[in-house]
């Protein structure tokens, strides 16, 4: 009976301790997306530093609802963490809106340098009043037009092509001042909406025009580059605090080094991603600077219209931030 008990014991000893932390992330992307693969990085990182006392459980492609509803899942505690497009903040405060207006960034990488700057953070820390902490700024890179009708080269190319856009109200009057007729839609229905031609068109990075499949039914891609889009891993602030200080810091650091990995996923991919679109038969047009001022200017006269609404502070100042970049 000893040596059962014994033996029992040395079986149990062998098992792997059950984690005493658990960290359910919650996003909408499939898993070939790059996003996705950095928070596969994220979560492997965080058991890995953690010796297994915290375990991340990912729940990708809207598996725990849309966007919004995820981040109320945060909130009241359903889920731990949640990363979203930066615009759906605007949901609660208007602020966030400055992050994806149109034809703001002249490239990537002023984008990224403003989100990881002062003004950057600012943003982020006004997620506390919601009771979420925001942990960084992953990327999708910039936004480029398809569609099946005609070549985009100007903005009178756009007129009445009806365009796919986010639920983003800058985006719906970029478009529509620019002479599309832009029609929000749910990203699972995109697809089948092109397929049908129930839209002509659609607006996303390269990344997710390829993984998503839309270059199959599109027939033009125009390397527009009109919006930067930007996602946020936010995590309860409650459940945070509730960490000790070193599981703190594993998750921060850890989080920090997830974006790196995305941001490389992405400069690594982006050529690639554009090869098979290519290989599709998809015709590409690229703008040059002036045709790309074109679209600016009539952009910029609709920003200024968010201005008061974002917060006459927060876009000066971000817009200035913008501008010490470009000058650099």
């Amino acid at each position: 009976m000893c040596k059962k008990w014994l033996l029992l014991g040395l079986v149990l000893g062998t098992l792997p301790a059950q984690a005493a932390t658990v960290i359910k992330l919650g996003h909408g992307a499939n898993e070939n997306f790059h996003m996705s693969r950095a928070m596969h990085e994220f979560e492997r990182l965080v058991e890995e530093r953690s010796n297994g006392e915290i375990d991340v459980q990912i729940f990708p492609s809207s598996q725990m609802g849309p966007d919004r509803e995820m981040i109320e899942s945060v909130q009241t505690g359903i889920l731990q963490m949640a990363v979203s497009p930066s615009s759906i903040y605007e949901n609660w405060d208007p602020a966030f809106g400055v992050v994806e207006l149109a034809y703001i960034y002249p490239d990537k990488k002023t984008a990224l340098q403003v989100l990881e700057g002062p003004e950057g953070q600012a943003l982020l820390d006004r997620l506390e009043p919601l009771g979420l902490v925001g942990l960084g700024w992953l990327q999708s890179g910039m936004r480029h037009i398809t569609n099946s009708t005609r070549p985009i080269d100007e903005p009178s190319d756009l007129e009445g092509i009806k365009l796919r856009t986010m639920k983003v109200p800058a985006h719906v009057d970029t478009f529509d001042a620019l002479g599309a007729n832009p029609t929000p839609m749910n990203f699972g229905e995109v697809y089948s909406a092109l397929q049908q031609g129930v839209i002509d068109g659609q607006e996303n990075p390269l990344s997710i025009i390829n993984t998503q499949r839309f270059h199959e039914v599109q027939d033009y891609l125009t390397l527009s580059r009109h919006v930067f889009t930007a996602y946020i891993p936010a995590i309860s602030k409650p459940f945070f605090a509730s960490l000790p200080r070193e599981q703190r810091e594993i998750v921060t650091t850890a989080m920090n080094d997830a974006i790196e990995f995305d941001h490389h996923l992405v400069e690594k991919e982006n050529n690639k991603h554009l090869e098979m679109i290519k290989e599709a038969g998809v015709e590409v047009t690229r703008l040059t600077d002036e045709q790309y001022a074109a679209f600016a200017e009539i952009a910029n006269e609709v920003n200024l219209e968010y201005r008061d609404g974002i917060g006459a502070k927060v876009f000066d100042s971000w817009m200035a931030a913008i501008d010490d970049q470009s000058d650099q």
